[in-house]
């Protein structure tokens, strides 16, 4: 009796610290890609480069952490998440570097390609299944929650500790504090070293075999399809709004503090999504944020513009933000198991991705032919209220493997 108190005792000690250093890791990984923005005036201004050009860098950097992510989550899942999170961390510092360094457009892209490698290895796609595998499914929902959360406190610390930065020691120099910043990453992911240990529940599955049973499942598709507008939304709003306020003529301050309260806002919203996950149907959840984020950016085309206006639409839009990682990554639990969670999630992400590329590159395209961001704010409604559409027919119910699993077992 004593034996399995301890070992009850001990394993709840393993969950936590799984959950809180995923989260730490997040935390900082997620703060410091939010933070991109912020260096689009300086850097285009003493560069001499277009906005196209930055955004094209953070672009690739999307992009590369999306094709990346699969690949980051196959490694984790079969060999354990710690030497994927150094070699993330380790490229991100790199990535920081040469971005400090940078002189020219070629210099920037490279940049930004290794910082998207380092994100694809400590964001939060490498190590969602590392939390699902150690958490009770009743509570998986509740957990990845709780690592979203890290993100959010990360972006909510990062933003004005990045803006400090850059306003005492100049962007060159605050980059140098950024990397310095992301080696905390390694020694945070001792907490989540080690091979994963085999999911006895379920039908024994190769990486090959559950690839095949994920492409041939619609609503592994719907999800996919949708969370690409999630992507899109993100990148473009977190990476060209200073640059958008700047046009307007308001104050500095007033992009970093809308991000900020974007980061306060996300962390109750991210709460509320992982309580809607364990009571409600998720995909429902997924639809009802998309519409409401269309909801959010019409306030962008049809309100006064003012600090307070941009300020109060950020917060609103807070809440919608990372809400939807707990729904969309326990949907991929709901379906096929945890076993290759995070593999299969790094899938669904990369589409993510792909939405931010094409966010934050024609966002700066746009605005270069037009001097506008009218059609980009068009653009975020149209495809909020195509995700909401996409999402509502989804089916959640496990694959028929799982369903019959406890009887063949």
């Amino acid at each position: 009796m004593q034996k399995a108190v301890l070992a009850a005792q001990s394993n709840a000690r393993h969950v936590w610290l799984t959950v809180v250093s995923a989260a730490a890791i997040v935390g900082i990984s997620m703060g410091l890609r939010q933070v991109m923005g912020l260096y689009l005036p300086p850097m285009t201004k003493d560069l001499g480069i277009s906005r196209e050009a930055f955004g094209l860098a953070i672009a690739l950097a999307n992009l590369v952490w999306g094709l990346g992510a699969p690949v980051a989550g196959a490694i984790s899942d079969r060999f354990g998440a710690g030497r994927v999170i150094v070699a993330g961390a380790l490229a991100t510092m790199l990535g920081l570097y040469l971005m400090q360094a940078a002189t020219s457009e070629a210099t920037l892209i490279v940049s930004g390609i290794l910082l998207g490698v380092g994100i694809s290895g400590t964001g939060i796609t490498s190590l969602v299944g590392v939390v699902g595998r150690n958490v009770p499914p009743e509570r998986r929902t509740s957990a990845i929650a709780a690592v979203s959360v890290g993100g959010g406190l990360g972006v909510l610390i990062a933003l004005p500790y990045t803006h400090i930065a850059i306003e005492w020691l100049g962007w060159k120099a605050s980059l140098g504090v950024l990397a310095v910043t992301a080696a905390f990453i390694l020694p945070l992911g001792r907490g989540l070293s080690g091979k994963p240990k085999t999911i006895v529940a379920e039908s024994p599955q190769s990486m090959g075999e559950a690839l095949r049973e994920a492409f041939r499942h619609r609503s592994f598709w719907l999800l996919t399809a949708g969370f690409f507008v999630c992507g899109f939304h993100l990148a473009f709003y977190g990476l060209h709004l200073p640059a958008y306020v700047a046009d307007l003529g308001m104050p500095s301050s007033v992009a970093p503090t809308a991000l900020t309260l974007v980061g306060i806002s996300n962390m109750a919203g991210i709460w509320l999504a992982g309580k809607w996950g364990q009571h409600l149907p998720k995909h429902y959840g997924l639809s009802l944020i998309y519409f409401a984020r269309a909801v959010v950016f019409l306030g962008f085309l049809y309100l006064p513009m003012t600090p307070v206006t941009v300020i109060t639409l950020s917060v609103l839009l807070g809440f919608l933000w990372l809400s939807t990682v707990p729904l969309t990554s326990a949907l991929v639990a709901t379906f096929f198991g945890p076993a290759w969670m995070s593999m299969l999630y790094g899938f669904v992400f990369l589409s993510h991705q792909i939405g931010s590329f094409v966010g934050v590159w024609f966002a700066g395209r746009l605005f270069d032919m037009t001097g506008s961001y009218d059609t980009m704010w068009w653009l975020s409604v149209a495809l909020g209220v195509f995700a909401a559409l996409i999402n509502w027919p989804i089916k959640e119910q496990p694959v028929e493997r799982l369903r019959t699993a406890p009887a063949t077992g």
